[in-house]
């Protein structure tokens, strides 16, 4: 770890709309002039060029407020309940794909282990180049074992450590802390005392660090009857500012994941 502090994010004029202020920028502005983008499939977002100091691969996420994260449903899992490899396609708002993740943990750990499982994931551009890896080892959660908490640690560029999503020990309330690299809190995650809501959405709002201001949230989406009765592919949406640096949005995208294997990912419906 890191000894020296990072330099603290300057505040932000405005955010979009339903959004106050927020402290967390540090995202250098994209130069002025026409963006390049580099050809790629019609379904797929072209990658901005011309962003300093920015891990390679989240370019994407400078022009982005908001995310739709679709888990892909596996017809092996469904029929027979065999626990296999989540994969998930992860779209902006208008439909394009932005990314794929894809978890990788072998056989015996998926099935022994469940939704505890501890996994790698990676998260790979349109051109297959691994931009993010996300790393969570197996650990206990919940009011009875305060002292073995999740983690979830985020890798851009692979083998670079940016950030670290943490839980934090609640009675009720599911509750997280998004970290940097320095193991400074930059924000944190507050989740409904239920999670188990039949016919409608389910939020978790994105907090500052000292929960005076909601800066996004986390929506697990309904999905439908059948799917969430027989799957359990979700579908997730992430919303933030959008001049919110790059890294932390990486960060509260690794957070969904986290918080689907945690609260979502149990096939038993």
């Amino acid at each position: 770890m890191m000894s020296h502090k990072q330099t603290p994010y300057n505040p932000v004029v405005s955010q979009g709309p339903g959004y106050e202020m927020t402290p967390y920028r540090s995202q250098p502005p994209v130069p002025p002039g026409p963006i390049i983008q580099q050809p790629v499939q019609a379904d797929w977002m072209s990658m901005p060029q011309g962003l300093r100091n920015c891990p390679p691969g989240l370019e994407y996420l400078s022009l982005i407020d908001s995310l739709l994260i679709h888990q892909t449903i596996d017809v092996l899992e469904v029929v027979v309940g065999y626990e296999r490899n989540n994969r998930y396609i992860i779209k902006n708002s208008v439909g394009q794909k932005v990314y794929f993740a894809k978890e990788e943990t072998d056989c015996c750990t998926r099935n022994c282990w469940g939704s505890m499982r501890p996994f790698d994931m990676k998260i790979l551009d349109n051109f297959e180049n691994e931009v993010m890896h996300l790393y969570r080892p197996l650990a206990c959660s919940g009011c009875c074992f305060p002292c073995c908490l999740q983690t979830l640690e985020v890798f851009s560029p692979p083998g670079t450590l940016i950030g670290t999503v943490e839980e934090v020990w609640t009675f009720c309330k599911p509750c997280f802390v998004v970290k940097d690299a320095n193991n400074d809190v930059l924000l944190k995650i507050k989740g409904p005392i239920c999670t188990c809501a039949c016919f409608s959405d389910i939020d978790f709002f994105i907090n500052s660090k000292d929960s005076s201001m909601e800066v996004g949230k986390i929506t697990k989406q309904w999905t439908g009857f059948f799917r969430e009765a027989y799957t359990d592919a979700d579908n997730f949406g992430v919303k933030f500012p959008m001049d919110l640096d790059v890294k932390v949005k990486a960060l509260l995208l690794a957070a969904t994941f986290l918080i689907d294997f945690m609260y979502f990912e149990s096939s038993q419906k």
